[in-house]
C-alpha cells in the first residue's frame, strides 16, 4: 500500500525540532509544453489533488535523537517524477547535511524523469549525482530506500547511489519497465523480476526492510555509519 511522502515521513521522524527544507520551490512550464494538457495545468491539478508543491518533500530533523535529513517522493503528484524542483530540492537536502554533518535518507517512489521538461528532467539524473559524490567525498552517510515502484531516470540515478541500498517488499524496481522489455527482446522474463525479492539474490540492493520495521532498522544502521565518520 503507498503512503504520501509526508506520512512516511511522520512516521520516520521525531516528532519534534522539524524543519521543512525548499518548501517554497514551485514549478515552472518554462518549454510552455502541451500534451493532452498543458503542462502548467497538471501540475495545478497535481497541487491540488496532493496539497504539494512537487513530487518531493525534504525535511531536516532527528531519528531517536540523531539530527538528520530526510527526502521523500509523493507518487500521486505526478507519479513522483523528477523534474527541476525535484532535482532542486534533493541538492538541498545534501547542501543542509554538507552544512550539518548529517545523515541522508532518502524514500523513492517514482515513474521516472518528467517528461513535460524534457531535457530539463534529464538533467536532474547528474545533477543529483554530482550532489551525493560530494557528500561521498566527505564521508557522510546516505541510506536510499526503493518503494514500490522506483522506476526509469530516479532508479537509475539518486536511488541507487546509496551507502546502503534498502528495498520494501516486493517493490518493482528498474529501469524500463518489463512490458517493454519483454516486447524489446521477445523473451519471457523470469517470475518476480524487477521485485526487491529478485533484486537482492543478483545483489543489486542490500537488504529488504518491512515498512513497520524501517525506523528501527535505519536508525541501527545509521548509528554505526555516521560513528565511523565521526571517528574519522
Amino acid at each position: 500500500m503507498r503512503i504520501t511522502a509526508r506520512a512516511r515521513i511522520n512516521a520516520f521522524l521525531d516528532t519534534n525540532d522539524r524543519e521543512e527544507i525548499a518548501a517554497d520551490l514551485e514549478p515552472q512550464d518554462i518549454l510552455k509544453f502541451r500534451d493532452s494538457k498543458k503542462y502548467k495545468d497538471r501540475i495545478t491539478a497535481a497541487q491540488k489533488a496532493t496539497n504539494e508543491k512537487d513530487a518531493l518533500v525534504v525535511m531536516k530533523g532527528k531519528l531517536n535523537g540523531m539530527p538528520i535529513v530526510v527526502a521523500s517522493f509523493e507518487f500521486a503528484f505526478m507519479g513522483g517524477s523528477m523534474a527541476s524542483v525535484v532535482g532542486a530540492k534533493f541538492v538541498a537536502a545534501v547542501n543542509s547535511c554538507l552544512e550539518n554533518n548529517t545523515p541522508l535518507v532518502c524514500f523513492s517512489t517514482s515513474g521516472g524523469a518528467r517528461m513535460q521538461e524534457a531535457l530539463l528532467s534529464l538533467m536532474q539524473m547528474a545533477k543529483t549525482s554530482a550532489a551525493l559524490a560530494k557528500m561521498s567525498k566527505k564521508g557522510l552517510p546516505y541510506i536510499s530506500v526503493l518503494t514500490d515502484p522506483t522506476m526509469g531516470g530516479v532508479s537509475a540515478s539518486l536511488a541507487m547511489l546509496g551507502d546502503i541500498n534498502v528495498a520494501e517488499p516486493k517493490a518493482l524496481i528498474g529501469f524500463a519497465g518489463p512490458r517493454v522489455i519483454e516486447q524489446t527482446v521477445r523473451e519471457t522474463l523470469p517470475e518476480g523480476f524487477q521485485r526487491s525479492e529478485f533484486l537482492i539474490e543478483k545483489g543489486a540492493i542490500d537488504m529488504i526492510v518491512d515498512r513497520r520495521l524501517m525506523r528501527d532498522k535505519l536508525f541501527s544502521v545509521l548509528s554505526k555509519l555516521h560513528h565511523q565518520h565521526l571517528a574519522n
